[in-house]
């Protein structure tokens, strides 16, 4: 099995992916980089078996609705997102507040954060998608999974409080998170690339969508609920592991 994790940015410059081979006793990580234009990305993907994403895969229903209603002049369906509570309804997706229940981490929201600008560019990435490959769905169900690395490090109980950014200090924690992720995962390959990964936040977070990616393909993430199933189809759904580090070369 091979399994591609992708951090994306809107930027292709702080886009990362990394692919992990997985066999036998061992997994190794086998390719690292940053720098990804949109192909590459899709290339990527057709070489790989289950390919994790940090990125949402959809937008609130209520918000695509409220859009529609604004542009089509309905002044009904905009009052419906009256006040702070409609407006939470517009920020956030079934997966976002579910996340949020199992974790106490807040994802940033598609529709009112940062996060607009790179969800846009994966649209794109998952109609270039699916002419190659078919229309993956937005659930996880086929080859492309949504997966946030700060859950999955959470989870598997990694210390990662300030990792994130270009200094000495970041750098620091991510060498400690390298040392956490190897007495976890000793059968996990990382040291020709470990300077790299030392230096950069963005291709440390595609190596941990690329572990989060091989959960899911194993089936030891949690899945949407009965009423949660026709919005994770819809806006996406973020999948959480359900196991430890050491249980997913099993």
């Amino acid at each position: 099995m091979k399994t591609l994790g992708v951090d994306l940015a809107a930027d292709p410059k702080r886009t990362a992916a990394a692919v992990i081979e997985w066999g036998g006793a061992q997994a190794r990580l086998v390719h690292l980089a940053l720098g990804l234009g949109d192909e590459t990305v899709v290339e990527l993907f057709g070489a790989s078996d289950t390919t994790g994403i940090d990125c949402p895969l959809g937008w609130p229903r209520p918000f695509l609705e409220f859009l529609l209603g604004h542009f089509r002049e309905d002044p009904d369906a905009v009052l419906r997102h009256d006040g702070l509570a409609g407006r939470r309804e517009l920020a956030y997706r079934a997966t976002d507040r579910f996340v949020t229940r199992q974790t106490g981490l807040i994802p940033l929201s598609v529709s009112a954060d940062r996060l607009a600008h790179p969800a846009m560019r994966c649209a794109v990435i998952q109609s270039k998608i699916a002419h190659l490959c078919g229309v993956q769905p937005r659930d996880g169900t086929g080859r492309l999974v949504e997966v946030y690395p700060a859950a999955s490090l959470k989870i598997w109980g990694i210390e990662a409080r300030g990792y994130k950014g270009r200094g000495t200090p970041e750098s620091d924690v991510r060498e400690t998170m390298l040392g956490q992720l190897a007495a976890a995962a000793p059968w996990l390959d990382l040291a020709t690339y470990r300077d790299q990964l030392t230096a950069s936040d963005d291709l440390l977070d595609s190596v941990i969508a690329s572990l989060t990616a091989r959960a899911a393909a194993t089936r030891t993430t949690l899945l949407p609920g009965p009423d949660q199933e026709v919005a994770a189809r819809e806006e996406g759904w973020i999948h959480l592991p359900t196991g430890s580090l050491a249980e997913l070369n099993r």
